[in-house]
């Protein structure tokens, strides 16, 4: 397949940049000895946010415990406050903040126009919407300048199709933020067609809000420009669906690219969330890149997260990788190898930044949809890896990493919290490398680099004699 030069790739680094401008590149600690330590990490914030949004559309209270609390939760919370739900943070028994009870939004109930600020989080861009088409009262959507870029006009044209007035400032049709949700009070619902081949958050978010349309909602994917191009990130709609029927809402996904959501209740719930296991990844791949080992406890023995899929990428990249009592334990040897990996969704940039540390060449396949994330990820990794001497080329679906002798430099983050740690990873095997923005792992992991350095922290120090961090 034809590549695409970095040059040509490289996205801008302009939108949401956090403190970038203000603060200095942070120095990602490199590895002196191989790591050995044991981490937790906080919640996840799919689980959290998908929680967060049927908690304010159900019959009664409900309580999440050891919810995630970073800046994507918080743009939830504030969006569903705006939207009339009340949500309290009460003590918890959570290592990363406190519980949060939430008391759902009255829908029968006349309300005041609100502005809600999506931030860069896909999950509030996407979700809140036809939450806020359920509510009396106009509700006006904008987010940081990339969020504008991201795609949207599925759920825009999804709402249009089940009768709810969708505009741009203008008053004229809106195709991506800024826009404004006309809500009447209800949604009729019915049979829908969609194409969700550009993010699988556009179907989990009409589902999430299915069952309180009059109609329920039969929700049917077909893509419109290559005939059978698939929802990416199918596990993040299992996902949803497992966490539906859950609260007691019946989803028949028996037949392929469709999903039939049942009118009818949410049940109240009192819900723990697990830890991020996607967030896991940077930490367990410190394991490969500096030949040590990693634990993270508590890891689900059964789980709906895309995360989990780590256990069988690592040990394919040459990692010893155990699950024994609830622990995860992951331990490099002597190289990281390269290989084909199809579908790894939001693991990607870690899997990238390892497959540039790798001795063999690498190729990553259906990850097309990862050009419309928090940046062009694809573009990202390319003029990144390139940045520090890697050799890397985009193809039609995904990216080639060929090994290459990498060095130092200024890693970008373009205001992605994953293409950040991605850096921090990288800078673990390679002296020298620094990354920009390192605040935009708020994100989703409030205090990363706190939360990195006491992992290198409780192996031995680095002045100690040794090999060191090493390039595989």
């Amino acid at each position: 397949m034809t590549g695409t030069t970095p040059s040509a790739a490289t996205p801008s680094r302009s939108a949401g940049r956090h403190a970038a401008d203000a603060a200095p590149p942070w120095p990602a600690p490199f590895a002196a000895r191989p790591v050995d330590a044991t981490v937790t990490v906080p919640g996840s914030k799919s689980l959290t946010n998908r929680y967060l949004v049927l908690a304010a559309l159900a019959d009664g209270p409900s309580r999440l415990r050891a919810p995630l609390h970073s800046r994507d939760s918080a743009l939830m919370i504030a969006a569903l406050r705006q939207l009339g739900a009340t949500v309290t943070e009460v003590p918890g028994d959570g290592a990363f903040g406190p519980d949060l009870e939430i008391i759902p939004i009255s829908l029968d109930a006349a309300a005041a126009d609100t502005a809600i600020d999506c931030g860069l989080a896909g999950t509030v861009m996407r979700f809140v919407p036809p939450v806020a088409a359920l509510r009396r009262g106009e509700s006006h959507f904008d987010g940081d300048p990339h969020a504008r870029k991201r795609p949207m006009g599925t759920i825009i044209e999804a709402l249009a199709g089940l009768g709810v007035a969708v505009s741009a400032p203008d008053g004229g049709p809106a195709s991506s933020l800024p826009f404004t949700v006309h809500g009447t009070g209800e949604v009729r619902g019915g049979h829908l067609v969609i194409d969700a081949s550009a993010s699988s958050q556009f179907v989990s978010a009409l589902l999430l809000a299915g069952a309180r349309f009059t109609e329920g909602l039969h929700l049917e994917h077909q893509s419109r420009e290559d005939a059978g191009r698939p929802v990416p990130s199918l596990d993040h709609i299992n996902m949803t669906v497992a966490v539906l029927r859950g609260v007691g809402v019946t989803v028949d996904d028996s037949i392929p690219n469709h999903w039939v959501v049942s009118p009818g209740p949410i049940r109240a719930f009192d819900q723990r969330i697990e830890q991020d296991l996607s967030n896991a990844g940077p930490f367990l791949a410190a394991a490969l890149a500096t030949g040590g080992t990693v634990r993270i406890p508590n890891w689900p023995a059964g789980t709906t997260q895309v995360g989990d899929l780590w256990r069988g990428i690592l040990a394919a990249m040459g990692a010893t990788v155990t699950l024994d009592a609830g622990t995860l334990t992951v331990t490099g040897g002597r190289e990281i190898k390269g290989g084909d990996f199809d579908e790894t969704s939001e693991l990607a940039p870690t899997v990238a930044a390892l497959c540039a540390l790798a001795t063999g060449p690498s190729r990553l396949s259906g990850i097309a949809h990862l050009r419309g994330h928090e940046t062009d990820r694809l573009a990202a990794l390319v003029a990144e890896i390139s940045r520090l001497g890697g050799d890397a080329e985009e193809t039609t679906d995904g990216l080639i990493i060929r090994p290459a002798k990498l060095h130092g430099g200024v890693v970008h983050s373009y205001a992605d919290h994953r293409m950040a740690t991605a850096g921090a990873i990288l800078g673990l095997a390679v002296p020298g490398v620094e990354v920009e923005d390192i605040a935009t792992t708020a994100k989703t992991m409030p205090d990363f680099p706190r939360l990195w350095e006491a992992m290198l922290a409780q192996g031995p120090t680095a002045d100690e004699d040794g090999a060191g961090g090493t390039q595989h």
